[in-house]
């Protein structure tokens, strides 16, 4: 299945799922639009298949629990809250495995052996989470402020230019470059906090 089809969040078939945790049905549409995007999640983390199958599994159980009471916010991205779970679940794994130093040829159990090697993929995981996140607040906000307040903050906060820099280049008082950057600092903060949280 072509991920481009888990794009559109189905907000009915969200409201089934809440509505009818029991409905196999129901449950079986859930899983075949949204298991690709989980386990795609996996597989980005460099787990091998049977690692990213696992994880992707107590993934999905734990959504089978969640649902029951989810109620979705159009307004958050429901991708990003299972990106969210995703994480939590992998990241679990990864500290009960090391915790239990398991024997296996799991591409993880035997990266876990490795303290170093174990500490850098969580790293790698949490970093990785922390830019998609990252990325996803940018687009929301930039399309909910001005552009030259959108320009004024990517000059200098992301393009690192000077204020007095940026205002030559976009005809704005330097204390308006200042502010547009602080506003929109602001709204890509508020906009993390929102994706982050587990309400969508």
């Amino acid at each position: 299945m072509n991920l481009r089809d888990t794009d559109a969040t189905s907000i009915t078939l969200l409201a089934k799922l809440r509505d009818r945790p029991n409905d196999q049905a129901v449950w079986q549409e859930f899983v075949r639009r949204y298991r690709p995007l989980i386990y795609a999640s996996c597989r980005k983390w460099q787990l091998q298949p049977a690692d990213a199958e696992d994880v992707t599994q107590t993934v999905l159980a734990r959504l089978l629990e969640k649902m029951r009471s989810f109620q979705y916010d159009p307004s958050l991205s429901f991708r990003a809250w299972l990106r969210t779970v995703t994480r939590r679940v992998l990241i679990n794994e990864l500290s009960r495995r090391r915790r239990e130093q398991g024997s296996g040829d799991s591409v993880i159990v035997r990266m876990l052996a490795n303290i170093e090697a174990r500490d850098g993929l969580i790293q790698a995981v949490e970093a990785g989470y922390d830019r998609e996140l990252l990325d996803e607040a940018l687009r929301r906000v930039r399309q909910r402020v001005a552009p030259q307040q959108w320009e004024a903050f990517r000059l200098t906060a992301l393009e690192s230019m000077s204020g007095v820099d940026a205002s030559k280049q976009l005809g704005m008082l330097v204390s308006t470059v200042y502010s547009s950057k602080c506003k929109v600092q602001r709204l890509v903060r508020e906009e993390l906090s929102r994706i982050d949280g587990d309400g969508g």
